[in-house]
């Protein structure tokens, strides 16, 4: 199996505006809101490089940042950080722009971890991934050190 860039499936500048009922008591963007839309975008990422279903498997190192509030743009960014035999790491990044001002901060990263599954649910195997950049290959290393931490833990 060949290969694959990130940047073939990599969503850049997914936007969503953050509307009143996506607020808590407090005005400012649900966290489980925002990961509702993180998952969603990583999933297609993992469908992109996989080019079968995908399912999450987990959720690394999720940071909430800064708030985000009514009227706010939320930029969102997603890539494949490295790719295992069966299994994936995506980066999710968002930021919330003020639709005003256009000032811009960050409001959340993670790395989900998704499987490529068959039509039984049976884990299938996947193209592994080829980092272009200085940055992909920068976050292609880290994937496997979070990933070592993870198969540590389990045992």
């Amino acid at each position: 199996m060949q290969a694959k860039s990130a940047s073939l499936s990599a969503i850049e500048d997914q936007v969503v505006e953050v509307f009143p009922n996506d607020l808590n008591a407090h005005g400012t963007l649900y966290g489980g809101k925002v990961l509702e839309i993180v998952d969603s975008l990583a999933a297609i990422v993992a469908k992109r490089h996989s080019n079968t279903v995908c399912v999450t498997l987990g959720i690394d190192s999720v940071r909430f940042l800064n708030p985000a509030r009514r009227g706010d743009i939320l930029v969102c960014m997603a890539s494949v950080n490295k790719a295992w035999r069966t299994s994936m790491e995506i980066g999710v990044k968002v930021i919330a722009e003020d639709f005003r001002s256009l000032e811009q901060k960050d409001i959340l990263s993670a790395f989900f971890t998704f499987v490529a599954v068959d039509d039984n649910h049976n884990p299938v195997e996947i193209p592994s991934l080829l980092p272009e950049s200085e940055d992909q290959k920068r976050r292609f290393n880290q994937a496997e050190i979070r990933r070592s931490i993870r198969l540590k833990s389990r045992t």
